[in-house]
């Protein structure tokens, strides 16, 4: 039976502890739903290539501002499953879900379909979670093949903070280094 989650895994001991406590619910082993307004933003032209994406799995091709957002999380074998369900006013809901993998040491690959994922280094700096993508991971049978980042989008930026006992924000960001910031979404979620 597992005892860590992922995210305990990847930080070790000492900066697992470090973690503000709505960030350690957030990524605790058993299954739980966070809630929260998920703002989402991207030049315009980069919808083509978010509508090519997002057919496989990958990131939410609409904007919007403070939209309800859930995020649920269970863990099946060695893989954390996330499905987060955002709900636009107009009705329509975008499912983006993915699965997470430990890789060692303190990296986490998330995959958004069997082949494509991005592997992402993480820490604690100052009460904060920090994500840094390392490269893509195309998967072809038992390979794993590395796509540098900026082949694809960019380099992707997370950052998460607690603002309280029981909230948190988050801000997700891929930056070109041509086309500066492609994709950004973020918001405040309530354990």
């Amino acid at each position: 039976m597992r005892t860590l989650s992922l995210m305990q895994q990847a930080l070790g001991p000492q900066q697992w502890e470090a973690l503000p406590a709505p960030l350690k619910t957030h990524y605790r082993l058993k299954p739980h739903t966070t809630h929260g307004g998920l703002s989402i933003a991207y030049p315009r032209f980069m919808s083509p290539l978010l509508h090519a994406l997002r057919r496989f799995g990958a990131l939410v091709n609409r904007r919007g501002e403070a939209v309800p957002t859930a995020v649920a999380k269970h863990m099946a074998d060695d893989t954390q499953h996330w499905r987060r369900s955002i709900r636009f006013a107009d009705g329509q809901e975008i499912i983006f879900a993915s699965q997470w993998q430990a890789e060692g040491g303190n990296r986490l690959t998330e995959y958004v379909n069997r082949h494509l994922g991005l592997c992402m280094a993480v820490k604690v700096e100052n009460d904060t979670l920090i994500y840094e993508g390392c490269h893509f991971v195309l998967r072809v049978g038992a390979l794993k093949l590395r796509l540098p980042e900026n082949l694809l989008l960019g380099h992707t930026h997370i950052v998460e903070r607690a603002i309280d006992d029981q909230n948190f924000v988050m801000d997700f960001r891929v930056t070109h280094p041509i086309f500066g910031e492609v994709y950004r979404y973020g918001g405040k979620f309530s354990i």
